[in-house]
């Protein structure tokens, strides 16, 4: 399986892997040539074509030398160019949409025991993916899509011609779907949706968001709740209320700018200016003074002069943002954007890429240090950091977000979905370092997930609160509670 793009991409393959263990099939080791090979693609820059192209390429010779291998190619990209994957890759065996990925199995042995390719792309959505078979990638965080799809017109976005409107789950289908992760022993989710916080419009309660947050602060074991990618237009008081009075809703937010020049937002039909993204902004630090807010900006965008620039710069220095995703504009056809007047020479949009670069690296790196020395509890991750031999460092994500590479010591060594509380040492522009040790390490129901999936014996972690009958005599001594990077 091979992803390409967003957290909902990320979301669909592990419905996906899921389809396909169902119907039998087995993960291919990685040092092995996989019976099957599916694609999961991203349509929203200009490269993401030519990757997937370059890779199918690269499999032509691998899969003559295999000929009972298929290749599959599903989600945007295959909505978009449908039949044209095969006519330009004819020894592709399945192309599927994404309102269909629930077809792949059947697609599959369809085009086997017909010996040709089957192209199904759907024009409307047929299941909502959170009523597919899951194979997680992690033990203990996990996806939850509250929604699919999107009711703006951005001009420079393709997604919306493939994703199909907003369509809304209802509250208890989400809830359900997080008190049976948090069973299974996940302890952090992300809800998803294309414009997250515009959820609710479907079934006419514009608090459904924010409800829904608070909502999930009443499940037990459930510790971090995140979201990813709400809409400046749709952000209202009472979501900024809700994550600062859910004590489990961290304290991080990801609010993509596009651009700070207001003339320029008119043009992409943003449907907020300036004022507004500052506004919020405003209101988020007020709310919760410790928040991480991240963003995503488009540099180059048709008709966007040196004083549009200047205005993207001030924005930038105004938020003070702890990351910026930053993207050099991508004519994607069939977008308005692509047509429209005054498209930016590409050396011009290369040097203002260049400059917005240096000053957001700047910024992430002056925010950072601000935590050298502030004790932090981490979840413990997987795969987001090499071990270090001399430092035995592992990674973990901090309540913002953020990213620390901590030494374990000669501490005992925690599993991924365990906590710890360490000390920032050093900061880059990135990322952080703790090399003074682990101060406190709490074993989570989350790391006893983690090993039972590597089929480790498994000692059940005791929660944290305890329900039943009371003990009699002095309560146990508690340990007092460590201050975060990020505590609202």
């Amino acid at each position: 399986m091979r992803t390409y793009g967003c957290q909902m991409n990320v979301h669909d393959s592990e419905r996906l892997s899921g389809l396909l263990e169902d119907a039998g099939y087995a993960r291919a080791a990685e040092d092995t040539t996989a019976d099957i090979v599916v694609f999961n693609t991203c349509a929203v820059r200009e490269n993401a074509d030519n990757r997937l192209y370059g890779n199918l390429g690269h499999l032509r010779p691998v899969k003559d030398a295999n000929p009972g291998m298929q290749i599959a190619v599903g989600g945007c990209l295959a909505q978009k160019d449908r039949g044209e994957i095969v006519r330009r890759a004819p020894w592709v065996d399945v192309v599927f949409g994404t309102h269909n990925i629930g077809s792949l199995p059947a697609l599959l042995e369809r085009a086997r025991v017909q010996r040709e390719a089957q192209v199904e792309i759907a024009e409307a959505l047929e299941h909502f993916p959170s009523t597919l078979p899951s194979r997680r990638e992690s033990a203990y965080a996990a996806w939850v899509s509250i929604s699919v799809g999107c009711n703006n017109t951005c001009t420079f976005c393709i997604v919306p011609a493939l994703r199909g409107k907003e369509k809304d789950r209802r509250p208890g289908d989400v809830l359900a779907e997080v008190r049976a992760l948090v069973d299974e022993g996940v302890t952090e989710v992300t809800l998803l949706g294309q414009n997250v916080n515009a959820y609710g419009s479907e079934f006419g309660d514009r608090q459904a968001f924010s409800k829904l947050l608070r909502a999930c602060g009443e499940i037990e074991g459930l510790e971090r709740v995140r979201f990813t990618s709400p809409h400046p237009r749709d952000f209202t008081d009472d979501v900024i209320e809700a994550m600062a009075e859910t004590p489990n809703v961290m304290p991080q937010l990801h609010m993509p700018l596009q651009s700070g020049s207001s003339r320029v937002l008119k043009d992409m039909r943003r449907s907020y200016r300036q004022e507004r993204f500052l506004g919020i902004v405003e209101k988020v630090r007020a709310a919760m003074p410790r928040a991480a807010i991240t963003t995503d900006i488009i540099v180059g965008f048709p008709g966007e002069t040196e004083e549009d620039f200047e205005q993207t710069l001030h924005v930038v220095r105004e938020s003070r943002f702890a990351m910026a995703f930053t993207f050099q504009y991508s004519k994607r056809p069939g977008t308005p954007a692509a047509t429209m007047d005054g498209q930016v020479p590409p050396e011009v949009v290369k040097e203002r890429y260049q400059r917005l670069v240096e000053l957001q690296d700047q910024i992430s790196w002056e925010e950072n240090q601000k935590l050298v020395g502030r004790e932090v509890e981490l979840m413990v991750s997987e795969g987001e950091g090499k071990k270090d031999g001399a430092h035995r460092r592992l990674s973990g994500r901090a309540p913002d977000n953020r990213l620390v590479h901590f030494a374990v010591g000669d501490a005992e060594e925690p599993r991924p979905g365990d906590m710890v509380t360490v000390e920032v040492t050093y900061a880059a522009p990135h990322h952080l370092v703790a090399d003074s040790g682990v101060r406190n390490l709490r074993r989570t129901r989350a790391g006893d997930a983690w090993d039972a999936r590597q089929g480790r014996p498994v000692q059940v972690t005791k929660p944290d609160v305890l329900l039943g009958m009371p003990k009699i005599g002095v309560p146990d001594e508690q340990p007092a509670p460590a201050g975060g990077c990020c505590d609202a």
